[in-house]
């Protein structure tokens, strides 16, 4: 929340995923529950002693609950040579020889490979399930990572942005679709399962596949989980740019000139692909290239953008970034899953927190296609099948 004097809070978002009501907070805090709701409200500021009461109340620091919205200084830089002409070209600024360059974040541009530094150096023994792993780092500080499987370059930024505010975090993305990121998360790998998967049935996203998930895993069947938004997105058709084809429907992916790109088994991406050409009364045989897999969304872009394929479903995000067409299908909710549990552990406590931070919002905001609205809010709590707390 934003008052007047430009102060912004994220303390019902942390209140929320803690599962404390204002009440529970106000007890715990020793300040009133009127209090916390005018503070939640954005209709004042706290005093300094109530804003410390609050964060040891979460356990957290002040200024994960609470800072100040400025507005954003401006600079004038120099275009690279290849700068794209579009209006609002998400970029890379650096100062070389004393002035500002603008590096457009445009294709390839916009992901970087790089070569991660390693933390150990594992040798597997004879007959042992374990590795025997020789530290190449502090282990104070690998303590401090939060591992998150997902298929979103969202994921990325929303963790370069989270390591800036709090320099002691580490997040370690791994590249995974939907049921993927859930059966890692199940099986103890990850933190953070990132989904993005509906439910025709219930026509509900995420939430379904999660229940079924926690009851068919033994170990799992009397811990809870915990559903948070990251934000909602446009899926649809990638189209190569100015779209030569005419390309104006899933109808069009049967023509004989046409051959697509699809996503594997699991994927959100495939799931939407599926449900269109059901929906058209279209046999997925039928189409060329439905057997040719792209392992995640940039590679769907990649093979759109180099004339692989003429087209293959993503997000209107991915194709901005590659300037590619977009046709969309279907407005998705890309939800975070955890166990309830991690959300006492200190460093899932400190990514979380940034999520409603104006830092994060803005990142995903010029990404394009993104919608912010509930980025941060609890959407549920899964005890068991047939237990769904909604917030």
């Amino acid at each position: 929340m934003k008052p007047e004097n430009n102060l912004c809070n994220n303390l019902r978002q942390v209140r929320l995923r803690l599962g404390m009501s204002q009440q529970d907070l106000a007890a715990i805090a020793g300040i009133s529950r009127q209090t916390i709701g005018g503070v939640e409200a954005g209709q004042y500021a706290p005093s300094t002693t109530v804003a410390l009461r609050l964060a040891k109340a979460l356990g957290c620091r002040v200024e994960d609950l609470f800072w100040l919205e400025q507005d954003a200084p401006e600079l004038d830089a120099v275009p690279t040579q290849n700068f794209p002409p579009d209006i609002g070209t998400r970029l890379s600024l650096a100062r070389v020889g004393g002035r500002w360059i603008a590096h457009p974040l445009r294709g390839r541009e916009a992901f970087r490979l790089e070569m991660i530094p390693a933390d150990g150096e594992g040798v597997r023994e004879a007959n042992s399930p374990t590795l025997r792993v020789k530290l190449l780092d502090d282990l104070e500080r690998l303590s401090r990572t939060v591992v998150i499987a997902g298929c979103t370059p969202a994921l990325s930024l929303w963790a370069r942005a989270a390591e800036r505010w709090h320099p002691d975090l580490r997040v370690h993305w791994t590249l995974d679709n939907s049921l993927c990121a859930l059966d890692r998360l199940c099986r103890g790998e990850v933190h953070i399962a990132g989904m993005h998967l509906y439910d025709s049935v219930t026509q509900d996203h995420n939430v379904p596949f999660v229940k079924t998930a926690l009851q068919t895993q033994t170990a799992l069947q009397n811990i809870a989980a915990v559903v948070i938004n990251l934000g909602s997105w446009e899926e649809g058709l990638l189209i190569q740019p100015g779209n030569p084809l005419r390309l104006r429907s899933v109808a069009d992916l049967a023509r004989p000139d046409v051959r697509i790109v699809n996503r594997e088994v699991g994927a959100g991406s495939r799931q939407v692909l599926e449900r269109s050409l059901q929906a058209a009364g279209m046999e997925p045989q039928a189409i060329q290239g439905f057997d040719t897999l792209a392992a995640g969304h940039l590679e769907v872009a990649q093979a759109i953008a180099t004339g692989q394929a003429m087209a293959g479903v993503s997000t209107a995000s991915v194709a901005a970034a590659f300037g590619l067409e977009f046709i969309p299908l279907h407005r998705a909710r890309y939800d975070l899953v955890m166990l309830q549990s991690y959300l006492e552990e200190a460093p899932v406590q400190q990514l979380l927190s940034t999520l409603g931070h104006r830092r994060v919002l803005s990142q995903l905001q010029t990404l394009g296609g993104y919608d912010t609205r509930q980025t941060g809010d609890l959407i549920c709590t899964v005890k068991r099948a047939d237990d769904v707390h909604s917030a």
